[in-house]
This record gives C-alpha cells, structure tokens and sequence, in this order.
C-alpha cells in the first residue's frame, strides 16, 4: 500500500508521526497531569504490542509515544484505545499536552502540580481541542523555583512560589541557624544575633518554611504563582516573559485564556506567542492580559481567521 502525503498529514492531525525510512507510525498518548494509572499503562503496553512493533518512548511533554504502527492499523488502535479511556494526540498548531512536574509528591513541590495538570488537561487541551491557533501553544506546570519543567521555556509557564513569613519575637538566635543553612540561595542570614531575610535575593522557593524549630520562619499560608508567557526552545530560543505580579490559583485559568486570545489575534500564521510580543512589544501585551477586554471578545477573537503572514 503506498502512503501518500495526504495521508501522512491526516494521521499526523491525530497524533501519529512518520518513523523515518519507513511505512509505519508513532502515535502518541496523552496522558491528563502528566501521569498514567497502572490499568492504562497496561492498556498502553496492549497496544505496543498489537499495533506496534511492542516499544514504547516518553516525550518531552511526558506522552507514550508506541512505535512502529502500520498506517492500516492506525485506526484499529485508536479504537482500542478508546476503549480503554486513552486518547492519542500531541500534535498541530493547537495546545499541545499540558506537562506537570512531580511537585505533587516531591519534597520541593509548593503545590499539587499534577491535579493542576489534570484541570488545565480538561478545560483546554480537550477543551479547546478544535480551536486552530497560529502555532503550537505549549504549558507547563512546575511546582516550584527549581524549574525542573522549565516553565520559562514554554508559551505559558506556571511557577509555584511560598514566601517565608518571619517572627523576630520567636527567633532566638541560634549558633547554627538552620533556616541560614538551608537556604539555597544565601537570601537568609543570621545578623547581631537575629535572621534577616534579605527579600532581594530571595527567590520564595519555600525550602526554609517548616525548618525552624522554634518556628519563626514559616510559610506563606497562600501559595502565588509566577506566570512565563511566550518562552521557546530549540532553532529558536526565547525565555519567557514573566509577567509582572504572580497571580492566585483562580486567576491562573483567566490569564491562560486571555493568552491564548492575544496570540490567536494578534500573531500571525506559524508565528511563535514569543515572537509576536517581541514585534509587538511587553507593554502591549501586559495592558491587555490584565485588562478584560479580551474575554469579552472571546467569542468573536475565535471566530476570526488567523493573520496571514504579509
């Protein structure tokens, strides 16, 4: 059977890529928060094995990607994978997977990342999954300074944060002060016999707020989150822009939204989130995210055609 280019860009719309020098298909896994039960992960062995040549490789974005699929057996395993509850994609100029950290069993963690994940999965990779954008649209969830998910480098970045809250009163100057000694970054230092925390250097990563045991340092009781819009990675690199306040839990889903408006609007066809706030500058792009004019507009910014490059 010879496979021709309309066929190899119909099955890439569903999330399976060409194995190079072959015939045959990876497809790709999508799994909610960037994590897979033991039933599914059997249910995605079962399908190695059946539809594919029996291997199995994670991505990036923490997707199974099973190897090897003829193109006659790629809508069989859709099929069976959709029984099992499993859905493949990952692919096109749309959200791609929403990839969480570990932050929600890891000692650094400030927050639970990977049900975060599972929300963000619901409400727009399945959500705004017929939604065409100009490019791809990348997010990524991280728990905590350490930027283990690189959020910074994703068109939209969620970086946990808990600040310390001191109590003067309750410190005793310890001889080895064990918030000093466990501060990543020196912010903490004990001076004249008392911790200063110095709020420049700082970077509320929340290591110290449960290691004094006379509790004068504890955490924030609300954790904020630093948003990154528009960071690439590869031929092109850009950091993400972090925005100008972090911003509560509830308001990271509005935020996201009104991203995704911005670049639907205003970059153009195959242009990056990040290259189009370059062009059209930080100060535009801040004004609008934090005004509401953009969700007002959301249906009519969906309905429009994307920009053509000129």
């Amino acid at each position: 059977m010879a496979i021709t280019p309309n066929d190899v860009a119909r099955v890439k719309s569903m999330g399976f890529l060409r194995n190079r020098g072959t015939e045959c298909f990876s497809g790709r896994i999508v799994p909610a928060g960037s994590v897979f039960t033991a039933e599914e992960l059997i249910a995605v062995s079962e399908i190695a094995a059946r539809f594919g040549n029996g291997k199995i490789a994670f991505t990036t974005r923490l997707t199974a990607e099973i190897v090897g699929i003829p193109y006659d057996k790629i809508d069989d395993a859709i099929a069976f994978a959709q029984e099992h509850s499993l859905r493949f994609g990952g692919t096109g100029a749309k959200i791609r997977p929403v990839a969480a950290c570990k932050g929600t069993t890891c000692i650094y963690g400030n927050y639970d990342t990977q049900a975060l994940g599972r929300e963000l999965h619901e409400r727009y990779y399945l959500g705004w999954d017929k939604i065409s954008l100009p490019h791809k649209f990348k997010i990524a969830v991280g728990g905590c300074p350490n930027s283990c998910m690189k959020p910074s480098l994703n068109d939209f970045g969620i970086e946990g944060h808990r600040g310390p809250v001191y109590d003067m009163e309750k410190c005793r100057g310890c001889k080895v002060c064990q918030i000093e000694k466990r501060c990543p970054v020196g912010a903490a230092k004990l001076t004249d016999g008392k911790l200063w925390i110095d709020s420049e250097v700082c970077k509320t990563c929340g290591v110290c707020g449960d290691k004094c045991p006379f509790e004068a340092v504890a955490h924030e009781e609300e954790v904020r989150y630093q948003i990154f819009v528009g960071g690439t990675w590869g031929k092109s690199t850009r950091v993400g822009t972090p925005l100008s306040r972090m911003v509560t839990r509830d308001e990271i889903f509005p935020m996201l939204e009104k991203t995704m408006l911005w670049f639907r609007e205003n970059a153009y066809q195959k242009e990056r989130l990040g290259a189009a706030i370059d062009r059209l500058g930080v100060d535009k792009l801040e004004r609008d995210l934090w005004g509401d004019d953009l969700l007002k507009r959301k249906e009519q910014i969906l309905a429009a055609e994307i920009k053509p490059r000129p």
